[in-house]
């Protein structure tokens, strides 16, 4: 997996490009993701880098996770996810991973939780066609004959109804329109799964090259202090 970030769908939106087209976009907050946890191949067996997302109560946090946040000086939070590969892997526990990590332009695969619709019958689940709707017809929107006597059971995968949605989707190739530092912001072209407020994962698209592993300095947002420091 390549650099990513977690993030909250807020909804879509339309912004005009240099050209003066209209682009439709998907806007995703993404509040700085805190490095909880490095993975090691000579601990762990592999790799990786453990990322937190979104601040909790601290009542509703545990010993257990009180425990495992204390080495990053971190709040408790509400959603953890695994980064493998080594793009992300100079950042240091208790460093922010903040939207400066992409670039306008850049495409990125979006993964989250589609939309829940409940049960559904076959020809909304699966696009099947219905019978004739007159009166004679007993054939309307039912999924018709499970197939000849052999095998004499259902088999596995066989369209029929049931629960719809609510299911991991990826989106692949998706553009970066617009990074927002400021506000924590990607603006994405095109539709992102889920609803609104829903949780999802930014990760550089597989269609694209590795890249060398990233410096954590050249993402650092420094306050004005820092800055005049720099500088003298």
């Amino acid at each position: 997996m390549a650099k990513g970030i977690l993030g909250t769908k807020v909804g879509m939106t339309q912004v005009f490009n240099e050209a003066g087209e209209l682009v439709p976009v998907t806007v995703v907050s993404c509040e700085p993701n805190v490095v909880l946890q490095k993975k090691t191949l000579e601990k762990d067996g592999y790799e990786a880098i453990q990322l937190g997302f979104k601040n909790k109560r601290i009542k509703l946090a545990n010993k257990a996770e009180l425990g495992h946040l204390a080495a990053a000086d971190a709040d408790p939070k509400r959603y953890l996810r695994e980064v493998t590969g080594n793009e992300l892997y100079n950042f240091e526990v208790g460093q922010e991973i903040r939207v400066n990590i992409f670039e306008e332009g850049e495409v990125i695969d979006v993964t989250g939780t589609s939309k829940g619709k409940g049960f559904a019958g076959s020809i909304k689940r699966h696009n099947q066609s219905r019978g004739p709707m007159s009166h004679g017809s007993h054939y309307h929107r039912g999924p018709g004959s499970m197939g000849p006597i052999d095998p004499n059971h259902v088999r596995p995968g066989k369209n029929l109804p049931g629960h719809m949605g609510h299911e991991t989707v990826t989106i692949q190739n998706l553009q970066v329109v617009t990074v927002d530092l400021e506000r924590n912001l990607l603006l994405v072209k095109g539709s992102v799964p889920g609803p609104k407020k829903g949780l999802v994962f930014v990760k550089r698209a597989v269609s694209q090259d590795t890249i060398a592993p990233l410096n954590p300095e050249d993402f650092t947002v420094k306050t004005e202090t820092e800055a005049e420091e720099a500088q003298e």
